[in-house]
């Protein structure tokens, strides 16, 4: 075996057996969890010296989570690699496994083999750190029997290297396990008469029929004779009925109701206190973001609530070519990335003026445009019953609740070091997160908080989390059957049936 810097340079000390694999890192890895030297078992572990060039252009990000994770990789790797030839040997891992540092020869010095041709033939660019490391690869490939596999989250890095002979694949630490699509709820087949006692009682014993239920898991019981009645199971085989008020209603605004059983379902978990995370799927147009902050304003603005305010955040990922940097103040950034929650707001608390002061501003405003000499004037007057921000804008009603404080927004960059107490925390298009962000935002959460956690696994922008890896997704499987966590989800489309068609067919 050829070793890394000539005759003197020691070798890399790679544990070879029939079950050994030696896994070539990736950069974006290491980014995306920086714990992962850990979580390769007993097998090798291989870091292109090209990985710690890329690391060390990203550490400078100092308001990033790229930043703090390249510093990260970089005190890690400090520790377990003191000195050079540790680096080039490499060193036993606590888990059983080996780390080594990669220098390529074929690309220092200039030799040759069959797989650098193949790699020249097809990726003839090599100032590309991508290729560099694929490369690195193949010549790990070529020097040690174990199987040598590339672990990138890059989809078009993984295709290059399968194009020049190299297996490849993704991180798959924090990938959930994959499973076939799951239902947005079971049903329990009940007697016709135990039904009626779940009614009349308010909960029931289901026996065996629990088994394989998690905790807070929502349910439809059904009869033999299509009667129905939803449910929530509380462990130890028993579900209750669900707890849900006539209406909601925010202040000054219209009343809310539940369109249809999992509406009902996301409504329970969203007002019950006992639950304090909770993550809920839903495509477009199934009501997550109306019912979520409706479900909010109707607890915080009661006398009796837990919660001193609302807080609304969601990640700032563009869809399309991003716009640039935005002015302002930080609600007036946040303001294009939070526009469903003002859309859902302005439903809530709708500004149209009631009909009779609105035809009577109408006609005096047209009275008073005509001047004395018979022109029209460019005077226009709003109804005298809203609220005028400065300028003269009319302000929509609900903004006097983000005046008050009562509604805040939230940006996740500056999340870091938070303890959020007292608040109704609403984290919107949580899919877009990777299991570290959503672990970093749920560990801000103080005592007598709650975190709701929305999304679609289906429309995701990230280019580094998928809908298995993602963040929504993940800690909804590790949450699962907790006894302060409930999941919910949405799959009726209620904005509009033309919605409901383009989510569904498009």
């Amino acid at each position: 075996m050829e070793n890394l810097r000539g005759a003197t340079a020691p070798k890399p000390r790679l544990r070879v057996t029939a079950k050994v694999k030696t896994f070539v890192l990736d950069t974006n890895v290491l980014l995306h969890d920086p714990q992962s030297i850990y979580k390769f078992e007993e097998n090798n572990l291989a870091i292109p010296v090209e990985v710690l060039e890329e690391l060390d252009a990203i550490k400078g990000e100092q308001s990033t989570e790229r930043g703090r994770n390249a510093r990260r990789v970089h005190r890690i790797l400090q520790e377990l690699l003191p000195d050079s030839r540790s680096m080039h040997e490499g060193v036993e891992l606590p888990n059983g496994g080996t780390l080594s540092i990669i220098i390529n020869p074929y690309l220092t010095e200039g030799r040759t083999s069959p797989a650098m041709d193949r790699l020249r033939a097809i990726l003839p660019d090599l100032t590309k750190k991508d290729n560099r490391i694929i490369a690195a690869a193949l010549f790990v490939q070529e020097q040690f029997p174990p199987p040598t596999i590339l672990v990138t989250k890059d989809v078009n890095v993984q295709l290059k290297a399968r194009a020049v002979g190299l297996e490849s694949e993704d991180y798959l630490n924090d990938k959930v396990p994959e499973q076939d699509e799951e239902a947005s709820y079971r049903e329990i087949s009940l007697t016709v008469y135990e039904l009626q006692r779940f009614a009349s009682e308010g909960e029931f014993e289901l026996g065996a029929a629990s088994r394989g239920l998690h905790l807070n898991e929502y349910l439809l019981l059904r009869s033999d004779e299509g009667k129905t009645m939803p449910a929530r199971y509380y462990g130890d085989g028993l579900v209750r009925r669900l707890k849900l008020p006539d209406f909601l209603r925010a202040p000054g605004g219209i009343p809310i109701r539940a369109r249809n059983l999992e509406q009902q379902f996301l409504l329970d978990a969203l007002l019950d206190d006992s639950i304090h995370m909770l993550t809920c799927y839903g495509k477009a147009g199934t009501g997550k973001t109306l019912l979520s902050i409706a479900g909010a304003l109707h607890q915080v603005t009661d006398d009796n609530s837990r919660y001193d305010g609302v807080s609304i955040s969601r990640p700032v990922i563009a869809l399309g070519k991003d716009i640039g940097f935005l002015p302002g103040t930080l609600e007036e950034k946040m303001k294009p990335w939070l526009q469903p929650y003002y859309d859902a707001l302005e439903v809530l608390i709708p500004s149209k003026p009631p009909k009779e002061p609105q035809f009577a501003s109408k006609k005096v405003a047209k009275k008073m445009s005509k001047g004395h000499d018979g022109h029209h004037g460019a005077v226009i007057h709003a109804p005298a019953h809203l609220p005028h921000a400065p300028g003269g804008i009319v302000a929509k009603p609900y903004e006097r609740l983000l005046k008050s404080g009562l509604v805040e927004i939230e940006a996740l960059a500056f999340i870091r070091g938070r303890s959020i107490a007292r608040r109704f925390f609403i984290l919107d298009e949580a899919q877009q997160l990777t299991p570290h962000e959503v672990k970093t935002v749920i560990t801000r959460i103080s005592e007598g908080s709650k975190i709701v956690l929305i999304g679609d696994p289906a429309q995701i922008d990230n280019p580094y989390v998928d809908a298995r890896s993602n963040g929504l997704v993940y800690c909804h499987n590790r949450m699962k059957g907790q006894a302060v966590a409930a999941h919910v989800k949405l799959t009726k489309g209620e904005r509009s049936k033309l919605a409901e068609l383009a989510a569904d067919l498009l």
